[in-house]
């Protein structure tokens, strides 16, 4: 048996997090169509119930297509601290289960329970007290997907949503992955499904078919990957010291801005997002970039790297609007500005891991 084999990992995924928070909060959003976010003209949806989702609301949906898709559609503005208190609950709950937790979101993530803490007697019955701890503690309802590596659980969370769990048993990821559509494949975006589309390859099992050499050719470094979870393989441990790449916030405004003033003002409220986050972790970094999308919908990018790390909210400051004033003058507006910090030095113990990167329409 391989190491992959002998593992037991499960993936536990919220039941349309955001908006189950906003229905459990208030009951007369209760059975109704409820999209996290706002209904402006340049609103996306960060998350929508199963009752909007029926009529095809999606998260990352403009707001405008969403209300189309759902006139009766109820917009709920996004509370991401009250998000962020539900996800350090429900993460407490794992950690009497095992301290191999990977966060992957406030709402997600990847347990290791080979050695449960509880000495329960199946990753199965892990997995089932877990979800009724969840939803007795909090109020809500997650799905599970129980396999021996994490390709396998992340795809298995998703075959009894909402409020259900799945096995994929050892032995059984290949012919469990074989009739699955590729862009159900972690890994696998749309662009790239669509050029796997062009070359045939609609299933796992089209997939598996495909050589090394024709996967690598086709898809460079990614080719392997590919080659691997055909088959159902994944040997990525379980990390949960996973280092966290950026962090950053960044904002979509209703009417395209011109003005310098405004722009600037529009950095400086990303930066003070970034540097909150940053306070609070303990986290420090030494390279800034600024996100600019113009009217058009192209998009730019300004970085810089300090000899030192940015330790204070001036310097964050002064680094974010150098960086947008690089592009004056303006070749045309602006629709969404953002501000990223990445190659971090230092990040205190103890540092929340759940906290995610949010962009806020």
């Amino acid at each position: 048996m391989t190491v992959s084999a002998a593992r037991k990992i499960i993936h536990v995924d919220m039941d349309a997090f955001y908006a189950s928070v906003e229905q459990r909060d208030d009951p007369a959003l209760r059975g109704r169509p409820v999209a996290v976010g706002y209904a402006a003209k340049r609103g996306v949806v960060a998350a929508a119930s199963y009752e909007a989702r029926v009529f095809g609301v999606r998260s990352a949906m403009p707001s405008t297509t969403a209300m189309r898709k759902c006139p009766e559609l109820v917009f709920v503005p996004p509370r991401f601290e009250i998000y962020k208190a539900v996800s350090r609950q429900i993460h407490v709950i794992f950690a009497d289960y095992t301290a191999l937790i990977e966060p992957l979101s406030l709402d997600e993530a990847y347990l290791d329970v080979t050695g449960n803490l509880r000495g329960l007697p199946s990753a199965s019955a892990t997995a089932e007290e877990i979800r009724a701890r969840i939803l007795a503690e909090t109020g809500l309802t997650a799905s599970a997907g129980i396999s021996y590596n994490k390709f396998l659980a992340k795809l298995a969370s998703d075959q009894r949503k909402p409020n259900g769990q799945f096995v994929v048993a050892p032995g059984r990821g290949e012919a469990f992955v074989e009739t699955l559509p590729v862009g159900r494949f972690h890994g696998v975006g749309p662009v790239t499904e669509a050029k796997m589309k062009r070359l045939g390859i609609h299933t796992g099992g089209d997939l598996r078919g495909r050589s090394l050499q024709e996967l690598q050719q086709n898809f460079r470094k990614s080719g392997s990957w590919y080659f691997a979870i055909a088959r159902g393989e994944d040997d990525r441990p379980v990390n949960p010291n996973r280092e966290r790449k950026s962090s950053g916030s960044e904002t979509t405004f209703d009417d395209d801005l011109t003005d310098p003033e405004a722009i600037e003002a529009g950095v400086l409220a990303m930066a003070d997002d970034v540097w909150a986050w940053c306070e609070k972790t303990g986290a420090r970094a030494r390279t800034v970039t600024v996100k600019i999308k113009w009217a058009d919908f192209q998009q730019s990018t300004r970085s810089r790297s300090l000899s030192s790390v940015i330790d204070n909210r001036e310097t964050l400051h002064a680094a974010s609007l150098a960086l947008v004033r690089s592009v004056y003058p303006l070749p045309k507006g602006i629709r969404l500005l953002g501000v990223t910090l990445s190659n971090f030095l230092d990040v205190e113990a103890g540092a929340d891991p759940s906290v995610a990167e949010f962009a806020l329409a």
